[in-house]
């Protein structure tokens, strides 16, 4: 008999989720990723203008790191304009999506398209098929309009949210979480590639709802003008006030002291390791996971994929002998 898949969805954006599909793709995971559509930025932010759609870059990027195709369709995917004023700072694979959004109508459908074409293994679903724009309040009472705006911020973040506040999810992203044996949320920019996807209105909910695992991986550093001094705690805290209730049932987080030359980088960005202030995190009723996810890149730090990936399957074929252990 053939041996189900681990069903797996992962919700986030930018480079956070990219870099984490692109390793699980190597086991036999069903994987379902949830794209943020909040980004107004650059290349997606004019394609998001000119052609009222949502911002094509971070399901292009998450497209490619699923892919299956030689390396060099893939760079030809990801390539950026760079000499032409009117083509400057788009890359091929926004405009493509783009273009097909245009022909069928339909940015889900696109996406579903462009998979097929770039032989992704998985689903990439857009939190949202519509437009939608991300709102900050501030502690000071300021508020601020834009995703690409908010890291500039200076005083620390209150909440944000979506406007149009009532945007629906696509059915298949609800049926996604309700069939998940894991779901994953994060890495990445915990108010602008995150919490934006919690806020359209049933993704929440449905997670809230799911009988999937819940597991949040841990950034690594804190981030100017959204998380400064933030404790893995408090990104778990802001959230779930987001969504309106706990729900996180384990977090990962790094076991690996961070080089002091790493930590020097990132103090010209305003920018630290995330403290793991575990004791807190227990009071919280979270099962906290340590292992070794990071590696360092040209004096930075990422999530290293491979480990990640390896640690998540052999998570999940710990818990898959244990509940075939209780059945019989």
């Amino acid at each position: 008999m053939k041996k189900k898949k681990t069903r797996i969805v992962v919700i986030g954006g930018g480079t956070g989720l990219s870099t984490l599909v692109r390793g699980l793709k190597h086991y036999a995971f069903d994987i379902t990723a949830i794209v943020t559509v909040a980004d107004d930025g650059g290349s997606s932010g004019r394609l998001r203008d000119d052609y009222d759609i949502p911002p094509p870059g971070d399901v292009r990027n998450v497209i490619a790191a699923l892919s299956d195709v030689e390396p060099l369709v893939e760079q030809m995917f990801q390539y950026r304009f760079s000499q032409s004023d009117d083509l400057g700072g788009h890359s091929l694979g926004n405009l493509m999506l783009t273009a097909l959004t245009d022909i069928t109508g339909d940015f889900n459908h696109a996406i579903a398209e462009m998979s097929k074409v770039l032989n992704v293994h998985g689903k990439v679903i857009p939190a949202s098929n519509k437009k939608v724009t991300l709102h900050a309040e501030l502690q000071n009472g300021t508020y601020i309009v834009g995703e690409s705006k908010i890291p500039l911020c200076k005083a620390p973040i209150k909440r944000v949210f979506l406007e149009p506040h009532n945007v629906k999810p696509l059915p298949a992203a609800i049926r996604a979480i309700n069939r998940a044996d894991y779901i994953l949320i994060g890495p990445g920019s915990l108010y602008t590639s995150i919490i934006p996807n919690l806020l359209v209105k049933g993704i929440g909910e449905a997670i809230v709802r799911a009988k999937g695992h819940k597991i949040y991986i841990s950034n690594l550093m804190t981030q100017k003008g959204e998380t400064l001094h933030y404790t893995a705690s408090q990104h778990v805290e802001a959230i779930h006030a987001h969504v309106g209730r706990p729900f996180i049932q384990s977090i990962l987080i790094n076991d690996m002291e961070l080089p002091s030359l790493v930590k020097e980088n990132y103090k010209e960005e305003n920018a630290e390791p995330v403290e793991f202030d575990t004791a807190k995190l227990e009071q919280m009723g979270i099962d906290i996971i340590k292992k070794d996810i990071a590696t360092i890149r040209n004096g930075f730090v990422r999530h290293h994929s491979k480990n990640v990936a390896l640690w998540l399957n052999d998570y999940a074929s710990m818990h898959n002998t244990k509940e075939n252990t209780r059945n019989n």
